[in-house]
């Protein structure tokens, strides 16, 4: 008997969930927009015999900003930043790669498409691009197209800020030997 009132008292709270969840889902807590709240615009529009699924038609000519929004956690002056790169001075740009975010297209980008003063200089068939600063034998661009593997296989961000000062002095004394030779 008592089983029994346990699994008919499971059913409900099982369902209570499911329906909190699925509810979360269409209007998340700390979103603007909810699909159920809109009163003549979105996805549904309440009519006497329940809700009807509705496609709201935009005229062409119309300049309405999208209704999709991406919700990052970045603020307006993280966005609006402006950063110096000096690829005459010292400035290395360090290229992180976040294994599954697109990072080996991007890092290919650097490389190959890259708009500089002196650009990457890629060959036919190599994995490694040599990108120089202009009139020195140093590199700009620390990643794995253009110094390899230095700091291992996906390195993170606490193994690059311990190896990559190392291996860029490294390469400058061998870079500085050459030149004296």
């Amino acid at each position: 008997m008592e089983e029994k009132f346990n699994r008919l008292i499971f059913i409900p709270i099982a369902a209570v969930l499911f329906l909190m969840i699925g509810y979360q889902y269409v209007c998340p807590a700390d979103s603007n927009t909810c699909y159920f709240r809109s009163e003549d615009q979105g996805l549904f529009q309440r009519y006497s015999s329940g809700f009807k699924l509705v496609y709201p038609e935009l005229e062409a000519d119309e300049d309405l900003p999208s209704k999709i929004t991406a919700r990052f956690n970045f603020t307006e002056r993280d966005l609006d930043r402006q950063v110096d790169f000096n690829i005459r001075g010292d400035d290395v740009m360090v290229f992180l790669h976040i294994q599954k975010t697109g990072g080996t297209t991007f890092g290919r980008h650097l490389v190959k498409n890259i708009q500089l003063e002196q650009p990457c200089d890629c060959m036919p068939g190599q994995r490694k691009c040599t990108c120089h600063r202009p009139g020195k034998a140093e590199s700009w661009l620390f990643s794995r197209f253009s110094t390899g593997w230095s700091c291992g296989l996906h390195a993170d961000w606490t193994e690059l800020t311990s190896c990559v000062p190392v291996v860029m002095n490294k390469r400058d004394k061998k870079s500085a030997q050459r030149r004296k030779r």
